[in-house]
């Protein structure tokens, strides 16, 4: 017990608790925004693997960090696309679809990979984001490394938990995302299209995913290597659920497997390592998180046109 409360308040748990959680508020928001809009995006997974290798191979390649966030955005941004035009005008089946997804982009990453370096044994490492210092803040003995040791991918991370709240819930664009997702006639009688709507949320959700695969490369590992995603975007779309679909209880999720994630790990350097099998340590923010989750659906009030297609004219 008293190495749980040494853990519990030391400095560098917190740190990691915020690390660990990033890359699933990036990609946590984007599946929040494509479900508000009716769509279920089960390609999250796929999409972050393809995120991943594709800011990283940028910034291989040359180009700066930043840039190689953007191209991240972009090829989630296309698969976005094409699980978009899949579901919403054809109206296909949006988890068949999603699954597809996941398989043809993390396999389109594999193949990218061996393809730009085929003779490669050993992932190369590029020089990824590096902690910001903020003056004063960064200063201060417990809370400078707690809380302002982090990347400025980070503090994006956190930026985009707040900008999607505040666009789903103050802003006619908001309103009209979640009215797609809601009741789908009435955005048609206002004379706006459910199909723009719901394939813009798609694209735009699948963007955001795909920096959460970047941020693992960029930020985390400096480096790409297979099965790094590692059920991330399964543990999102149980956490939008966990959320009730609203971003700052989904946030909270984020933080709340992250704690149980980094605990876990520190729990395997103490004298329970050597008693207690590994494995039960991996299982531990898994059960946990499943727990948590269970709790609180019970109350979740899922939008009421969540994978139902829409056609024009319907009523």
């Amino acid at each position: 017990m008293t190495e749980i409360v040494d853990i519990l308040l030391s400095a560098s748990f917190w740190a990691a608790i915020l690390r660990i959680a990033s890359p699933l508020i990036f990609a946590t928001m984007g599946e929040l925004i494509c479900e508000r809009a009716g769509v279920l995006n089960l390609g999250i997974e796929g999409i972050m693997v393809a995120g991943a290798f594709a800011g990283w191979m940028a910034v291989y390649a040359g180009a700066p960090l930043w840039v190689g966030v953007a191209a991240a955005m972009c090829a989630g941004m296309g698969f976005g696309a094409m699980h978009a035009l899949l579901t919403v005008p054809f109206g296909l089946s949006q988890h068949v679809v999603g699954l597809g997804i996941t398989m043809l982009a993390t396999a389109a990453a594999y193949y990218a990979y061996r393809l730009a370096l085929p003779e490669v044994t050993n992932p190369p490492r590029i020089t990824p984001f590096q902690p910001l210092h903020i003056p004063v803040l960064s200063d201060i003995s417990w809370l400078g490394q707690a809380l302002f040791s982090q990347t400025a991918l980070t503090w994006a991370g956190f930026a985009t938990c707040g900008i999607t709240a505040f666009v789903l819930s103050r802003t006619p664009l908001g309103l009209a995302v979640r009215a797609a997702g809601e009741n789908p006639q009435a955005v048609e009688a206002q004379g706006l299209s459910v199909g723009a709507i719901r394939m813009g949320a798609v694209i735009v959700g699948s963007g955001l995913m795909a920096v959460g695969g970047a941020f693992l490369t960029m930020s985390a590992f400096s480096s790409f290597f297979f099965e790094m995603v590692n059920g991330r975007g399964w543990i999102c779309i149980a956490l939008v659920v966990f959320g009730t679909w609203k971003p700052g209880k989904a946030l909270l999720g984020a933080l709340l497997f992250a704690g149980f994630d980094a605990l876990q790990i520190r729990l395997q350097q103490t004298g329970l390592g050597q008693i207690v099998p590994y494995q039960v340590f991996l299982m531990i923010p898994y059960l946990l998180s499943i727990l948590a989750l269970v709790l609180m659906s019970r109350r979740a009030e899922v939008p009421a046109a969540l994978m139902t297609p829409f056609n024009r004219g319907d009523r």
